[in-house]
């Protein structure tokens, strides 16, 4: 396990980060041109940047991302 000390400050650009890299999977994830094997690796790094997010977000927006049944049946 590992610790890190960080701001306020810091701790709302990681919470940005994070969730624009979730938003640009999601919206990936939808492409049609995309290979499945490419999108199941997309998935994996989805989950754990959810995992990271869940660890600097509130409650509410991480349920704004949680992962889907339809997210994890497609591709």
């Amino acid at each position: 396990m590992l610790g890190i000390l960080i701001n306020g400050k810091e701790l709302r650009e990681l919470e940005y980060i994070v969730k624009r890299e979730l938003d640009e999977i999601l919206f990936d994830l939808e492409d049609e041109r995309i290979d499945h094997i490419v999108k199941r690796a997309m998935k994996e790094r989805y989950q754990i940047l959810f995992s990271l997010f869940k660890k600097v977000a509130s409650p509410g927006e991480c349920l704004k991302y949680m992962p889907t049944k339809k997210m994890s049946n497609k591709a």
